[in-house]
C-alpha cells in the first residue's frame, strides 16, 4: 500500500521540522539567484522562532503535510497570512501565501496540491477575499501547480544589482 498525505494545522511540536523545510526553501531560492535571494546561515533557528510566534497570530495560517501509514512523517508545509491593505503595492486586504515547500520524496504524492488547497481554505476562513503569492521565475513546477488552482500572473519582479 502506498503512503498517502493529509494536511492539518501545524502545532508547536512541528516547528523544528517546519523550520528545516523553511531553510531548504531559502537555500533553494538562493541557489536559483544568489544576487536576489539572501541566505544568512544558520537559517533554522530564526525560522523556528518566527513560525512558532506566528502560531499565536490569528491572521496566520501554518499548515503541514503529513505522510500517513506505518511511519507518519511531515513532508512539507505552507505558511500564509491575512494581510492588511498595502497602498505601496496597490493591494487591498488579502491572503498572502508566503511559503510552500514539499520535501523531494513526497512531490509525486500530491502533497503540494494538498497543502495548497489547505492553506487556501484556511486563508478563506480568515476572511481573505483573494490570495496573492510570489514564485521564483525558474520554478515552473510550482507555477503549474498555482495555475491549476486558478492563480493568474499579475506582476513581474525585476532586479537590478548595483554593487
Amino acid at each position: 500500500m502506498s503512503p498517502s498525505v493529509n494536511a492539518r494545522l501545524a502545532v508547536r511540536a512541528d516547528m523544528p521540522e517546519v523550520a528545516r523545510f523553511a531553510a531548504q526553501l531559502v537555500r533553494l531560492h538562493h541557489a536559483l539567484d544568489p544576487h536576489r535571494f539572501m541566505c544568512l546561515e544558520p537559517i533554522e533557528p530564526g525560522y523556528e522562532r518566527w513560525l512558532t510566534s506566528e502560531l499565536a497570530n490569528p491572521d496566520a495560517a501554518i499548515v503541514v503535510a503529513e505522510r500517513t501509514g506505518a511511519e507518519p512523517a511531515l513532508v512539507g508545509y505552507a505558511y500564509g497570512r491575512r494581510e492588511p491593505r498595502d497602498w505601496n503595492s496597490l493591494l487591498d486586504t488579502c491572503g498572502a501565501l508566503h511559503d510552500i515547500y514539499v520535501a523531494e520524496p513526497a512531490r509525486r504524492l500530491g502533497a503540494g496540491a494538498i497543502l495548497l488547497g489547505a492553506v487556501i481554505a484556511r486563508l478563506q476562513a480568515l476572511g481573505a477575499p483573494r490570495i496573492v503569492l510570489h514564485t521564483a521565475t525558474q520554478n515552473a513546477a510550482a507555477q503549474r501547480l498555482f495555475e491549476r488552482f486558478g492563480f493568474r500572473r499579475t506582476m513581474i519582479e525585476m532586479t537590478l544589482g548595483l554593487e
